[in-house]
Protein backbone atom coordinates (compact mmCIF):
# COMPACT_ATOMS: atom_id res chain seq x y z
CA UNK A 1 0.00 0.00 0.00
CA UNK A 2 1.22 3.33 -0.82
CA UNK A 3 -0.03 6.32 1.57
CA UNK A 4 0.63 10.14 0.92
CA UNK A 5 0.61 12.26 4.04
CA UNK A 6 0.44 16.00 3.99
CA UNK A 7 2.06 17.35 6.99
CA UNK A 8 5.39 16.70 8.71
CA UNK A 9 4.16 18.03 12.48
CA UNK A 10 3.63 15.53 15.24
CA UNK A 11 0.24 13.86 13.62
CA UNK A 12 2.27 13.40 10.59
CA UNK A 13 5.25 12.27 11.54
CA UNK A 14 3.74 9.53 14.09
CA UNK A 15 1.63 8.45 11.57
CA UNK A 16 3.86 7.51 8.93
CA UNK A 17 5.79 5.59 11.47
CA UNK A 18 2.63 3.73 12.34
CA UNK A 19 2.08 2.87 8.73
CA UNK A 20 5.74 2.17 7.74
CA UNK A 21 5.76 0.08 10.83
CA UNK A 22 2.50 -2.17 9.44
CA UNK A 23 4.24 -2.59 5.67
CA UNK A 24 3.24 0.77 4.31
CA UNK A 25 5.22 2.56 2.00
CA UNK A 26 4.67 6.23 2.59
CA UNK A 27 5.20 9.70 1.03
CA UNK A 28 5.18 12.86 3.53
CA UNK A 29 4.92 16.07 1.74
CA UNK A 30 5.64 19.19 4.03
CA UNK A 31 4.81 23.20 2.83
CA UNK A 32 7.39 24.36 5.17
CA UNK A 33 11.12 23.65 4.09
CA UNK A 34 11.77 21.95 6.89
CA UNK A 35 10.06 20.84 10.05
CA UNK A 36 10.71 24.21 11.66
CA UNK A 37 7.97 26.65 12.10
CA UNK A 38 4.85 24.29 13.05
CA UNK A 39 2.96 24.00 16.12
CA UNK A 40 4.52 20.93 17.30
CA UNK A 41 7.92 22.76 16.52
CA UNK A 42 6.61 25.32 19.38
CA UNK A 43 5.06 22.58 22.00
CA UNK A 44 6.39 21.80 25.48
CA UNK A 45 6.20 18.16 24.85
CA UNK A 46 5.12 17.01 28.39
CA UNK A 47 3.14 13.61 28.64
CA UNK A 48 1.30 14.78 31.67
CA UNK A 49 -2.64 13.05 30.80
CA UNK A 50 -3.52 13.36 34.76
CA UNK A 51 -2.48 16.87 34.62
CA UNK A 52 -4.21 17.17 31.73
CA UNK A 53 -7.15 15.88 32.87
CA UNK A 54 -7.53 18.80 35.16
CA UNK A 55 -8.82 21.00 31.95
CA UNK A 56 -9.90 18.52 29.68
CA UNK A 57 -12.25 15.30 29.54
CA UNK A 58 -11.82 11.83 30.56
CA UNK A 59 -11.11 10.89 26.92
CA UNK A 60 -7.25 12.79 26.80
CA UNK A 61 -6.59 10.85 30.13
CA UNK A 62 -7.70 7.59 28.49
CA UNK A 63 -5.94 7.80 25.56
CA UNK A 64 -2.63 9.83 26.60
CA UNK A 65 -2.20 7.02 29.31
CA UNK A 66 -0.06 4.85 26.15
CA UNK A 67 1.99 8.10 25.11
CA UNK A 68 4.92 7.48 27.11
CA UNK A 69 5.30 4.11 25.98
CA UNK A 70 4.82 4.58 22.55
CA UNK A 71 7.34 7.39 22.62
CA UNK A 72 9.94 4.96 24.41
CA UNK A 73 9.32 2.28 21.87
CA UNK A 74 9.91 4.26 18.95
CA UNK A 75 12.30 6.73 20.03
CA UNK A 76 14.40 5.20 23.20
CA UNK A 77 15.76 7.43 25.08
CA UNK A 78 14.04 10.31 24.65
CA UNK A 79 11.37 10.16 26.89
CA UNK A 80 12.22 11.23 30.24
CA UNK A 81 9.98 10.21 33.14
CA UNK A 82 10.87 12.34 36.24
CA UNK A 83 7.16 12.57 36.55
CA UNK A 84 5.13 16.23 36.83
CA UNK A 85 5.49 18.99 39.85
CA UNK A 86 2.31 20.93 40.46
CA UNK A 87 3.07 24.07 42.79
CA UNK A 88 1.29 27.51 43.72
CA UNK A 89 2.71 30.24 45.77
CA UNK A 90 1.11 30.48 49.28
CA UNK A 91 -1.83 32.97 48.35
CA UNK A 92 -2.62 30.75 45.83
CA UNK A 93 -3.44 27.51 48.02
CA UNK A 94 -6.81 27.45 47.04
CA UNK A 95 -5.34 26.42 43.26
CA UNK A 96 -3.48 23.65 43.90
CA UNK A 97 -6.42 22.50 46.51
CA UNK A 98 -8.95 23.01 43.17
CA UNK A 99 -6.25 21.23 40.85
CA UNK A 100 -5.97 18.11 42.99
CA UNK A 101 -9.38 17.31 43.34
CA UNK A 102 -10.09 17.95 39.67
CA UNK A 103 -7.09 15.34 38.82
CA UNK A 104 -5.80 12.03 39.74
CA UNK A 105 -2.25 10.44 39.63
CA UNK A 106 -0.95 12.57 42.51
CA UNK A 107 0.20 12.78 46.10
CA UNK A 108 0.39 15.53 48.37
CA UNK A 109 4.10 16.21 48.83
CA UNK A 110 5.69 18.82 51.80
CA UNK A 111 8.67 20.88 51.56
CA UNK A 112 11.25 18.22 52.60
CA UNK A 113 9.67 16.16 49.49
CA UNK A 114 9.76 19.15 47.23
CA UNK A 115 13.43 19.77 48.11
CA UNK A 116 14.35 16.24 47.64
CA UNK A 117 12.73 16.51 43.73
CA UNK A 118 14.19 19.64 42.91
CA UNK A 119 17.01 21.08 45.21
CA UNK A 120 16.67 24.54 43.36
CA UNK A 121 13.70 25.34 44.82
CA UNK A 122 13.93 24.59 48.39
CA UNK A 123 12.30 26.68 50.94
CA UNK A 124 10.41 28.40 48.09
CA UNK A 125 7.21 26.41 48.28
CA UNK A 126 5.23 24.59 51.20
CA UNK A 127 3.25 22.01 49.33
CA UNK A 128 3.35 20.36 45.89
CA UNK A 129 1.72 17.58 44.13
CA UNK A 130 3.91 15.34 42.48
CA UNK A 131 2.49 13.42 39.45
CA UNK A 132 5.00 10.15 39.48
CA UNK A 133 3.99 8.73 36.53
CA UNK A 134 3.90 11.17 33.89
CA UNK A 135 6.96 12.27 31.69
CA UNK A 136 7.99 14.21 29.44
CA UNK A 137 10.64 14.81 25.93
CA UNK A 138 12.09 17.54 24.02
CA UNK A 139 9.72 17.77 20.93
CA UNK A 140 12.08 19.59 18.38
CA UNK A 141 14.54 16.58 19.31
CA UNK A 142 12.22 13.83 19.14
CA UNK A 143 10.68 15.44 15.61
CA UNK A 144 14.28 15.41 14.35
CA UNK A 145 15.01 11.50 15.32
CA UNK A 146 11.47 10.41 13.99
CA UNK A 147 12.46 11.84 10.68
CA UNK A 148 15.83 10.04 10.60
CA UNK A 149 14.07 6.71 11.52
CA UNK A 150 11.14 7.09 9.08
CA UNK A 151 14.03 7.83 6.47
CA UNK A 152 16.18 4.75 7.63
CA UNK A 153 12.64 2.77 6.98
CA UNK A 154 12.26 3.73 3.56
CA UNK A 155 9.58 6.82 4.09
CA UNK A 156 10.36 9.56 1.50
CA UNK A 157 10.08 13.38 2.24
CA UNK A 158 9.13 16.31 0.19
CA UNK A 159 9.97 19.56 1.66
CA UNK A 160 8.66 23.09 0.40
CA UNK A 161 5.55 21.82 -2.22
CA UNK A 162 2.06 22.61 -2.06
CA UNK A 163 -1.15 20.38 -1.64
CA UNK A 164 -0.87 19.33 -5.36
CA UNK A 165 1.98 17.61 -5.10
CA UNK A 166 2.29 13.71 -4.38
CA UNK A 167 2.43 10.48 -6.19
CA UNK A 168 0.02 9.98 -8.29
CA UNK A 169 -0.59 6.31 -7.29
CA UNK A 170 -1.35 6.55 -3.85
CA UNK A 171 -4.05 4.23 -2.43
CA UNK A 172 -4.73 6.63 0.30
CA UNK A 173 -4.28 10.24 1.70
CA UNK A 174 -3.87 11.48 4.97
CA UNK A 175 -4.01 15.18 6.03
CA UNK A 176 -2.28 16.15 8.83
CA UNK A 177 -1.69 19.84 8.51
CA UNK A 178 -3.42 21.50 11.14
CA UNK A 179 -5.07 24.85 11.36
CA UNK A 180 -3.92 24.42 7.15
CA UNK A 181 -6.51 22.00 6.76
CA UNK A 182 -9.35 24.62 6.96
CA UNK A 183 -11.97 21.33 8.21
CA UNK A 184 -15.54 22.23 8.97
CA UNK A 185 -15.35 23.47 12.64
CA UNK A 186 -11.69 23.46 13.48
CA UNK A 187 -10.74 26.66 14.69
CA UNK A 188 -6.69 28.37 15.98
CA UNK A 189 -6.05 28.09 19.10
CA UNK A 190 -2.65 30.57 20.03
CA UNK A 191 -0.28 29.52 21.79
CA UNK A 192 2.56 31.65 23.09
CA UNK A 193 6.00 30.46 24.30
CA UNK A 194 9.68 31.48 25.83
CA UNK A 195 13.09 29.61 25.63
CA UNK A 196 14.98 30.83 28.69
CA UNK A 197 18.86 30.09 29.05
CA UNK A 198 19.50 30.37 32.76
CA UNK A 199 22.51 28.55 34.10
CA UNK A 200 21.33 29.17 37.61
CA UNK A 201 18.59 26.96 37.84
CA UNK A 202 18.52 23.03 37.54
CA UNK A 203 15.15 21.26 37.48
CA UNK A 204 14.85 17.27 36.61
CA UNK A 205 10.69 17.48 35.47
CA UNK A 206 8.21 19.99 34.04
CA UNK A 207 6.92 22.15 37.09
CA UNK A 208 3.56 23.49 36.92
CA UNK A 209 3.02 26.94 38.25
CA UNK A 210 -0.78 27.50 39.65
CA UNK A 211 -2.40 31.11 39.08
CA UNK A 212 -6.41 32.17 39.18
CA UNK A 213 -5.59 33.92 35.59
CA UNK A 214 -2.44 32.59 34.24
CA UNK A 215 -0.90 29.38 35.04
CA UNK A 216 2.31 28.49 33.42
CA UNK A 217 4.75 25.52 32.96
CA UNK A 218 8.76 25.39 32.47
CA UNK A 219 9.79 22.30 30.83
CA UNK A 220 14.23 21.25 31.56
CA UNK A 221 15.40 20.81 28.31
CA UNK A 222 19.33 20.27 27.70
CA UNK A 223 21.50 23.19 27.73
CA UNK A 224 20.37 25.19 30.57
CA UNK A 225 17.53 25.80 28.37
CA UNK A 226 13.83 25.73 29.94
CA UNK A 227 10.34 26.30 27.55
CA UNK A 228 7.96 28.68 29.22
CA UNK A 229 4.70 28.39 28.31
CA UNK A 230 0.76 29.13 28.76
CA UNK A 231 -1.24 31.22 26.74
CA UNK A 232 -4.36 30.05 25.26
CA UNK A 233 -5.37 32.57 22.81
CA UNK A 234 -8.37 32.03 20.93
CA UNK A 235 -6.31 33.37 17.83
CA UNK A 236 -4.84 32.76 14.33
CA UNK A 237 -2.77 35.58 14.31
CA UNK A 238 0.29 34.60 13.34
CA UNK A 239 2.42 37.14 14.25
CA UNK A 240 5.07 37.61 16.70
CA UNK A 241 4.36 36.69 20.73
CA UNK A 242 2.77 40.13 22.35
CA UNK A 243 4.79 42.41 25.15
CA UNK A 244 2.36 41.33 27.37
CA UNK A 245 2.68 37.60 27.36
CA UNK A 246 6.27 38.07 27.20
CA UNK A 247 5.71 39.86 30.75
CA UNK A 248 3.28 37.65 32.02
CA UNK A 249 5.62 34.36 31.12
CA UNK A 250 9.10 35.69 32.73
CA UNK A 251 7.21 36.76 35.82
CA UNK A 252 6.09 33.48 36.29
CA UNK A 253 9.12 32.55 35.83
CA UNK A 254 10.70 34.32 38.06
CA UNK A 255 7.85 33.53 40.66
CA UNK A 256 9.12 30.22 40.22
CA UNK A 257 12.63 31.20 41.05
CA UNK A 258 14.09 34.52 41.21
CA UNK A 259 16.84 32.92 38.94
CA UNK A 260 15.00 33.29 35.72
CA UNK A 261 14.60 37.51 36.27
CA UNK A 262 18.58 37.11 34.90
CA UNK A 263 18.09 34.15 31.85
CA UNK A 264 18.54 35.31 28.28
CA UNK A 265 15.79 35.29 26.15
CA UNK A 266 16.99 32.73 23.70
CA UNK A 267 13.58 32.34 21.45
CA UNK A 268 10.02 33.78 21.81
CA UNK A 269 7.58 31.73 19.55
CA UNK A 270 3.70 31.36 18.55
CA UNK A 271 2.23 27.87 17.29
CA UNK A 272 -1.26 27.95 16.06
CA UNK A 273 -2.94 24.53 17.87
CA UNK A 274 -5.84 23.14 15.72
CA UNK A 275 -8.77 22.44 17.39
CA UNK A 276 -12.22 21.11 16.82
CA UNK A 277 -15.15 22.43 19.39
CA UNK A 278 -14.82 20.02 22.19
CA UNK A 279 -11.19 20.62 21.73
CA UNK A 280 -10.85 16.68 21.27
CA UNK A 281 -9.18 15.45 18.24
CA UNK A 282 -10.70 13.61 15.36
CA UNK A 283 -9.95 11.05 12.98
CA UNK A 284 -12.33 11.19 9.37
CA UNK A 285 -12.38 10.26 6.74
CA UNK A 286 -14.58 10.27 2.59
CA UNK A 287 -13.58 7.01 0.81
CA UNK A 288 -9.80 6.86 0.67
CA UNK A 289 -8.86 10.55 2.04
CA UNK A 290 -8.44 10.12 5.63
CA UNK A 291 -7.79 13.28 8.54
CA UNK A 292 -5.73 13.44 11.67
CA UNK A 293 -6.84 16.57 13.39
CA UNK A 294 -7.71 18.90 16.55
CA UNK A 295 -4.94 17.90 19.03
CA UNK A 296 -5.38 20.86 20.51
CA UNK A 297 -2.71 21.73 23.53
CA UNK A 298 -1.93 17.71 23.61
CA UNK A 299 -0.26 17.30 20.38
CA UNK A 300 2.71 14.91 21.42
CA UNK A 301 0.67 13.35 24.13
CA UNK A 302 -2.46 12.26 21.93
CA UNK A 303 -0.70 11.85 18.34
CA UNK A 304 0.05 7.89 19.14
CA UNK A 305 -3.58 6.74 20.11
CA UNK A 306 -4.75 9.06 17.24
CA UNK A 307 -2.27 7.75 14.40
CA UNK A 308 -3.13 4.26 15.84
CA UNK A 309 -7.01 4.73 14.60
CA UNK A 310 -6.56 6.36 11.86
CA UNK A 311 -3.83 3.43 10.56
CA UNK A 312 -6.48 0.82 11.23
CA UNK A 313 -8.98 2.96 8.92
CA UNK A 314 -6.35 3.32 6.16
CA UNK A 315 -5.70 -0.56 6.27
CA UNK A 316 -9.67 -1.58 6.26
CA UNK A 317 -10.63 1.16 3.77
CA UNK A 318 -7.99 0.22 1.33
CA UNK A 319 -7.58 -3.35 1.78
CA UNK A 320 -4.13 -3.81 -0.62
CA UNK A 321 -2.39 -6.97 0.18
CA UNK A 322 1.01 -6.29 2.34
CA UNK A 323 4.07 -8.52 1.57
CA UNK A 324 5.57 -8.58 5.69
CA UNK A 325 6.06 -5.47 7.80
CA UNK A 326 8.88 -3.08 8.42
CA UNK A 327 10.38 -3.46 12.07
Amino acid sequence: MKVLIRGAGVAGLTLAHELAARGAGVTVVERRQGLAGSASWAAGGMLAPWCERESAEEAVLTMGRTAAGWWDAALPGHVIRNGTLVLAPPRDRGELDRFARRTGGHRIVDAAAIEALEPDLAGRFGRALFFAGEAHLDPRLALRALQAKLAVLGVRFAFGYGAVYGPQDADAEADCTGTAARRPGLRAVRGEMLLLRCRDVSLARPVRLLHPRFPVYVVPRADNLFMVGATMVESAATGPVTARSVMELLNAAYALHPAFGEAEIVEAGVGLRPAYPDNLPRVEHEGRRFSVNGLYRHGFLLAPAMVRQAADLIFAHCPKPVEGALS
